[in-house]
């Protein structure tokens, strides 16, 4: 009984979190956080009270009441699916870099890609923590060298904050946590935050307005490739692309390095596992 008490208090406080959602607020950095921040402690407190519960079994007493097996099965069951979610996408990742490989590899100015065979508008990384750039045909043909080289620069902006790998493992917490609410409210939130940083990066390096010309171009097509393990342009319609657009026109605002205090709120989600120690 009070396993079940843990497991139904863990899914109350993880589905009032992510009900607490209300669209995006405030800077880059702000909405990063509080995005992160809802969108992972809930299926990481689920994910430690399961871990708890399968811990101290099905037999035994923890606070004076009897612990049982609906429970543990409980609790089994959703790490089973958590298990299964993870092996999902980590072969449709495996498939896209294995579609990327296949790719012929070119050189463009000083840069060596993948050139995908489509007159499609496409360019991405893909791949885990070392990605590659893939770039279409149609891109080559179609963008000026200084629109192209507007875009690589955004794709270099994906490289360095590793987005790829870091964005494989968040497309399987959405996979496992879709029945929570706002689940694609904040997935999209933190994909339109991911493009601003890229675009922040570019932004660095190249004319902001010709990088916003290009995306202009770019994301009017439709994407030719999985979304997991790939960092593209994009293609974002509505606000999406517009908060991207007067970003870039906006002056540019600092995208901080990410501090240790940011994660301490994630600490909490571990409480489950000290009620181990409670259970004999």
């Amino acid at each position: 009984m009070i396993h079940l008490i843990m497991i139904l208090t863990a899914v109350a406080v993880a589905w009032g979190l992510r009900s607490s959602w209300n669209g995006a607020q405030g800077n880059w950095n702000l909405r990063w956080r509080r995005s992160l921040f809802l969108f992972l402690f809930p299926p990481l407190l689920l994910l430690m009270t399961a871990i708890a519960v399968l811990c101290m079994g099905p037999q035994g007493k923890m606070a004076g009441m009897y612990t049982g097996w609906g429970s543990y099965f409980l609790a089994l069951c959703y790490l089973g699916v958590f298990s299964i979610f993870c092996i999902k996408v980590t072969i449709q990742g495996w498939q896209s870099v294995q579609s990327a490989r296949n790719c012929p590899l070119v050189n463009v100015g000083n840069k060596q890609i993948r050139l995908l065979n489509t007159d499609a508008l496409f360019a991405g990384q893909i791949g885990f923590w070392h990605p590659e750039l893939v770039v279409s045909q149609g891109l080559l043909q179609t963008l000026s060298p200084e629109h192209l080289e507007s875009v690589l620069a955004h794709e270099q902006g994906h490289y360095h904050y590793r987005d790829t790998f870091w964005f494989f493992w968040l497309g399987w917490v959405r996979a496992c946590t879709a029945w929570l609410p706002n689940t694609d409210s904040l997935w999209e939130e933190l994909l339109v935050l991911r493009e601003l940083r890229a675009d922040g990066y570019a932004a660095t390096k190249i004319d902001p307005l010709v990088l916003a010309e290009s995306l202009l171009m770019v994301v009017s097509n439709t994407p030719v490739l999985s979304d997991i393990c790939c960092a593209a342009l994009g293609s974002p319609t509505g606000d999406r692309l517009e908060q991207r657009i007067e970003a870039l026109l906006a002056p540019p605002e600092p995208i901080p390095a990410v501090q240790l205090h940011c994660w301490h709120g994630f600490l909490l989600a571990f409480l489950p596992l000290l009620t181990v120690i409670f259970h004999t």
